[in-house]
């Protein structure tokens, strides 16, 4: 391989490395959760866990594979969609769900910790949720 070529190639991989990627997932913070059931009926898998999300936490951009049920135990919980609206305050005493396929955030902005009863329906194998890039929010 002669220099040159060499030289273009370090100073691609340089570049590459330097400049962030633009759909990068956004890991949540201060949340935190516990299985209490799974059970897979035929491909459905059913999971009964509780989150909890401390003050200032946040659950990152996530999507789900199949439908969520929520309850609200404790506090509120900041709902924001993809488009950066507000699409739901959900406190003490609330049930909610999420659908599929649809890119979220759930945050705490409260003084006390938020916790979710929630039911998880997925396809069998999928995961609880799955990462996504943040849509552009200033959040």
């Amino acid at each position: 391989m002669r220099l040159r070529s060499v030289t273009t190639l370090l100073a691609t991989l340089v570049l590459a490395l330097a400049v962030p990627a633009t759909a990068e997932a956004t890991p949540g913070s201060g949340v935190t959760g516990t299985i209490f059931k799974q059970k897979t009926v035929g491909d459905t898998d059913y999971v009964l866990r509780e989150v909890v999300i401390q003050p200032g936490g946040y659950t990152g951009w996530h999507y789900h594979d199949g439908k969520l049920y929520a309850y609200v135990k404790n506090g509120t919980l900041t709902h924001n969609s993809a488009d950066c609206g507000l699409d739901g305050l959900y406190r003490k005493g609330a049930v909610f769900t999420e659908p599929s396929d649809t890119v979220h955030i759930g945050r705490n902005l409260g003084a006390t910790p938020v916790v979710l009863e929630v039911l998880y329906v997925l396809p069998h194998g999928k995961p609880l949720s799955q990462d996504a890039p943040n849509p552009g929010c200033p959040f």
